[in-house]
């Protein structure tokens, strides 16, 4: 970021209330904080009132806040904090699951911060690279490509992985790790790993924290999901890990079919197209019975997480040895470590 922007950027009380003072008859001096939801920078950007901002307006948008990329939020925050169960799991199922920790529950609040955080590329060290870079909606939170491209252009040394039903990480009672290696104990140390990284997104957090706190946006959001404006490493984490665990799956084809089975709906319960019931006996059952075969011995149902990272003995000599490179307790079947 030019310096000139960073000059932009700490004057943006001043500057933010004269943009939503314009055609308003607000007084031009004002202080009062400004309105980020989708309706309110509507109003002031959609210029030909098609209620979206097409090139030109959030190009209008960006200049107005001095090159920065503003969130369109909405009026009230999105429910984070619950999701519809289907029929086939119960509430007691996914509490024994779950692995959130009793200081940092999910909040509507908290988990919108956190995913503006997860979509926001100022988190990188030259503002080219978010959370989302690497982790795409469309393809379950993961990466597509074998390895992610980092801020800089470097690759990183494995896939990223797919975020869904991180909340449900408690299998058979174990609790592992974050990452294929497992180092990350819990969410909240995973979500600023990434971050630090020198290939991925190249932040120091002290950095990041006064960063931050310059972005006309975050105030708010940090006093909505904390009480007060201030923005330390400790509640991005929190944010981060909120937003991650609420991005869970219960309504695919798959959940649809086995609620109405549960329920006794035989038509619905036969919509599986024959390749896919062929999937699903492989996946579910195995190889000519024998269950160790079966890919749920490791994907446990109902949320197919894993107890542990497993070795499956398709390299017989490892380029990257996972666990074992930090003389980590290994479920390994293939080696005595």
């Amino acid at each position: 970021m030019q310096p000139t922007h960073i000059i932009i950027i700490k004057r943006w009380t001043s500057l933010v209330s004269l943009v939503f003072a314009i055609g308003s008859g607000t007084p031009v001096c004002s202080e009062e904080p400004p309105s980020f939801n989708h309706k309110t920078l509507l109003s002031r950007f959609d210029a030909n009132g098609d209620q979206r901002l097409d090139g030109e307006e959030r190009s209008a948008l960006r200049t107005a806040f001095g090159g920065i990329d503003i969130p369109l939020l909405p009026a009230e925050p999105h429910h984070y904090k619950h999701s519809a169960i289907p029929g086939h799991i119960t509430q007691a199922d996914l509490d024994a699951l779950d692995s959130t920790p009793s200081d940092n529950a999910i909040t509507n609040a908290g988990a919108t911060l956190g995913r503006v955080l997860f979509y926001d590329r100022h988190l990188s060290r030259n503002d080219s690279t978010s959370c989302a870079t690497c982790h795409h909606q469309t393809a379950g939170f993961s990466d597509p490509q074998r390895f992610s491209r980092g801020f800089d252009g470097g690759r990183t040394g494995r896939n990223s992985m797919g975020l869904v039903n991180l909340r449900y990480s408690k299998v058979n009672g174990l609790e592992p790790g974050f990452f294929w290696d497992e180092r990350a104990a819990t969410l909240e140390e995973q979500v600023l790993m990434p971050i630090q990284d020198e290939v991925e997104m190249g932040m120091k957090l002290p950095d990041l924290e006064k960063k931050l706190a310059t972005l006309p946006y975050y105030p708010s959001l940090f006093e909505a999901a904390f009480g007060t404006t201030e923005v330390t490493r400790q509640r991005i984490a929190r944010a981060l890990a909120q937003f991650v665990r609420s991005v869970v799956s219960f309504g695919s084809k798959f959940d649809r079919i086995l609620a109405a089975s549960t329920s006794g709906d035989a038509a619905d319960s036969s919509r599986l197209t024959e390749t896919e019931e062929r999937g699903r006996s492989l996946f579910m059952d195995g190889v000519g019975g024998v269950n160790e075969f079966a890919c749920q011995m490791c994907h446990v149902p109902p949320t197919f997480n894993m107890e542990t990272s497993h070795n499956i003995g398709l390299d017989l000599k490892y380029r990257d040895r996972g666990l074992g490179a930090l003389n980590r307790k290994s479920n390994d079947p293939f080696t005595p470590s």
